[in-house]
């Protein structure tokens, strides 16, 4: 009988596992960059320059080019985590710039900071 048990928790725990009931797995750089196209790059475009397709002429500010490393070299992890999670206002930047605190988890967006440092090549202030 307690073999029984054993081998019905040891199933129970397998299948936790396998169905991610034990927490979500860490996100991979693919999937951050995929989260980069999907939420910023309308803006910061695709290599993350500050030239994405909804930037015109009319647009009232330049979003941040990533790929600047001395401009980006000034930002700890936490100052760009902070304003993806709670937008440009969060910071005394634009609103242009939205909270994606309530889309994005915590995770997709330390994935998304790891994505930016590597657009920038730099790592950034310490916090």
């Amino acid at each position: 009988m307690l073999r029984q048990e054993n081998l019905s928790m040891a199933i129970l725990s397998m299948a936790l596992i396998v169905f991610g009931l034990l927490g979500a797995s860490p996100v991979q750089a693919a999937e951050a960059e995929q989260l980069f196209k999907f939420y910023c790059a309308q803006c910061h475009g695709l290599e993350g320059k500050g030239d994405g397709p909804n930037i015109g002429k009319e647009f009232p500010v330049d979003p941040r080019n990533f790929t600047e490393s001395a401009e980006m070299e000034k930002l700890s992890d936490a100052d760009i985590k902070n304003v993806v999670m709670d937008g440009g206002p969060s910071a005394s930047k634009s609103p242009m710039m939205p909270p994606w605190g309530k889309t994005l988890t915590e995770e997709e967006v330390d994935a998304l900071v790891k994505y930016l440092r590597k657009l920038c090549n730099c790592t950034g202030k310490a916090s």
